[in-house]
C-alpha cells in the first residue's frame, strides 16, 4: 500500500473547469491502476474514472465527455481534468490505486488518499 495525496480541490462556478492531482507521499504508482472516486454528502462512494498502467481509461457515464484522466509517470502523478462542471459534481474526490486490475468499485483498490473537496455552485 502507498499513501496517496490529492490536491487542487476548490470551489468553482457551474460551467467552470478544474484540475485535481494525485501523487504518492512515497513510493511509486506508475505501475498501478489509479482511479478517482467521489462521495457526496449522504451518498455512497462512486467510481468516476480509472486509468490502468497502460493508459487505458474508463469513465462513468455521468462524467464522460467532461472529465479526462491522465498520468505523468515522470512526475509519478495522475491528473483529473474536469470541464463543464455541474453542481451535482460537488463531492469529496478520492484518489485510489491498485497493483492489480481495478474498476469503479472502491473494493478493488488498496491504497487511498484523504480526499480533496470539489464544490460547484
Amino acid at each position: 500500500h502507498v499513501q496517496l495525496v490529492e490536491s487542487g480541490g476548490v470551489s468553482v462556478e457551474a460551467g467552470g473547469s478544474l484540475v485535481i492531482s494525485c501523487a504518492p507521499s512515497e513510493g511509486t504508482i506508475t505501475s498501478d491502476c489509479v482511479g478517482w472516486l467521489r462521495q457526496a454528502p449522504g451518498k455512497g462512494r462512486e467510481g468516476v474514472v480509472r486509468i490502468n498502467s497502460g493508459g487505458d481509461a474508463r469513465y462513468a457515464d455521468s462524467v464522460k465527455g467532461r472529465f479526462t484522466i491522465s498520468r505523468d509517470n515522470a512526475k509519478n502523478t495522475v491528473y483529473l481534468q474536469m470541464n463543464s462542471l455541474k453542481p451535482e459534481d460537488t463531492a469529496m474526490y478520492y484518489c485510489a490505486a491498485s497493483r492489480g486490475v481495478a474498476s469503479f468499485s472502491a473494493m478493488t483498490y488498496t491504497s487511498w488518499g484523504q480526499g480533496t473537496q470539489v464544490t460547484v455552485s
